[in-house]
């Protein structure tokens, strides 16, 4: 086989797209509850449109999403139908620390996950727990500013040493920020920053940045001395960038923009700043600031593996401009690939590039923990969905991992599947953008059942599972 005895295959989801009971058991106000869906949504994630709080304007999905805090059993024990080898799942910042300054954490908060993470386990599902999946505490956006200071290092160290202690001997594996380079596209979804007119956007970003890497490497240490069998990841929002054309301006053009994603994975990874960065930072004046321990902190607690999203490689040029905002992440067209309903490049051996580029940059252990299909599905009378489209996305992405790790030698982890259940997207806020092999009766603005139904691809899914990958047809 190509895959390991152990492989985890799986799926994975957020708590902001899924859970809903966002003012429950003494939760508190999160960024992410604040995004609504429709035509502001963008402005509000990239921290350009202030939303604080809700007004009577706007829809916010991430109220009720799909109910999963009600429903978590029922939804687990289809993904053990299904198989699962692993769930990975998110902490709400705000169920354990509903403003994120507290000293002691809410024990309802605890008690809702450690309920969850027991679900998994009483069918043999191993919990992957991403410990803050875009979900930051209003509290500290209105009071602190959000990641840019450095006061948010130390709630962190507390929302993780709570979380350690607490789930110690019950999950093995973590991640300590979900798509850590999305700040770049997303500053208030990603890390609570809004900006203000005459701002340096820029210099406000590389100091929040260096916080968040700060961040996850003393989660790193606390998780290591509390427990030394938890395994720690970072997290990427992957993809190759590739040059639109072989003139060199393309190809340097392409392998900055590479780098602007891997700089976050080179420091959490290697436990220092490479120098590309360092000397970009002292060019455009923008050096955050840095304690005299931290570059000690950075360098003893680097990762134990490396996880990312994998949907869509890009294309950018030197001069071009004719860039296409899919995904908030700008590229240009692709004349060789197909596009998805909303027009993500479809690029199954760019997969195989992606991992490859990784693995030989950092030589640890690889983990898929998003990939997957977002498209319109119409289900029968019965919720059912003939989902071929999505059958044949994922196979052709299997295949190409099988690639990766047969022909290659890239040492992987396992794979989860972005959505396994249908959710609301991070992007666009709807729930029209579906992923998963399980309906939700659920449309773009609350309305519909909640009922939740099997689609072709849950059979499918089942398959893979139960041959390691063996049978993909």
């Amino acid at each position: 086989m190509t895959f390991r005895e152990d492989f985890l295959w799986g799926g994975a989801t957020a708590a902001n797209q899924c859970e809903g009971a966002y003012d429950v058991d003494g939760r508190g106000l999160a960024n992410v509850d604040l995004c609504p869906v429709g035509p502001d949504r963008q402005e509000i994630i990239i921290g350009r449109k202030k939303m604080f709080d809700f007004d009577d304007e706007h829809f916010y999905p991430a109220k009720e999403s799909i109910d999963m805090y009600n429903r978590y059993k029922g939804d687990i024990a289809l993904f053990a139908e299904m198989g699962f080898k692993v769930y990975r799942f998110s902490i709400a910042w705000t169920r354990i620390f509903p403003n994120g300054d507290e000293e002691a954490p809410n024990e309802k908060g605890l008690s809702f996950y450690e309920d969850l993470i027991d679900e998994c386990l009483k069918y043999n599902i191993e919990p992957l727990i991403t410990i803050t999946h875009f979900d930051f505490p209003m509290h500290l956006v209105k009071e602190y500013g959000g990641w840019r200071n450095r006061k948010v290092v130390d709630f962190y160290q507390n929302l993780v040493r709570a979380i350690f202690e607490r789930f110690k001997g019950k999950v093995k594996y973590y991640l300590t920020f979900n798509e850590i380079n999305v700040i770049l596209a997303a500053s208030f979804m990603g890390a609570g920053l809004y900006f203000e007119d005459g701002e340096d956007v820029e210099k406000v970003r590389a100091q929040a940045i260096h916080n968040e890497l700060m961040a996850s490497a003393y989660a790193t240490k606390i998780a290591h001395e509390i427990d030394p069998d938890i395994k720690v990841g970072c997290m990427l929002a992957a993809g190759e960038y590739y040059p639109a054309s072989m003139k060199p301006e393309d190809i340097f053009a392409a392998q900055k923009a590479n780098r602007d994603n891997y700089f976050f994975v080179d420091v959490q990874a290697r436990g220092y700043y490479p120098n590309y960065k360092l000397k970009e930072y002292e060019r455009l004046g923008i050096m955050p600031e840095m304690k005299e321990e931290d570059a000690k902190i950075l360098r003893e607690n680097t990762v134990d593996f490396i996880s990312f999203s994998y949907y869509t490689t890009r294309a950018i040029g030197a001069d071009a401009t004719n860039y296409d905002e899919a995904n908030l992440i700008k590229t240009i067209e692709n004349p060789y690939l197909e596009k998805t309903e909303w027009g993500w490049q479809v690029d199954p051996l760019g997969f195989r590039i992606t991992m490859n580029e990784i693995y030989d940059r950092y030589q640890k252990p690889l983990f898929v923990v998003e990939n997957g299909l977002g498209a319109k599905d119409n289900p029968d009378e019965n919720g059912y969905v003939e989902d071929d489209y999505r059958i044949d996305y994922l196979r052709d992405h299997i295949k190409a991992m099988k690639d990766a790790v047969d022909l290659d030698g890239v040492d992987l982890l396992g794979y989860t599947t972005w959505g396994p259940i249908d959710l609301v997207s991070a992007g666009t806020g709807e729930m029209s953008k579906r992923y998963g092999f399980i309906y939700v009766d659920r449309d773009d603005y609350g309305k519909g059942s909640l009922a939740r139904s099997k689609k072709k691809s849950f059979y499918w899914y089942k398959k893979v599972i139960a041959s390691n990958g063996e049978d993909l047809d």
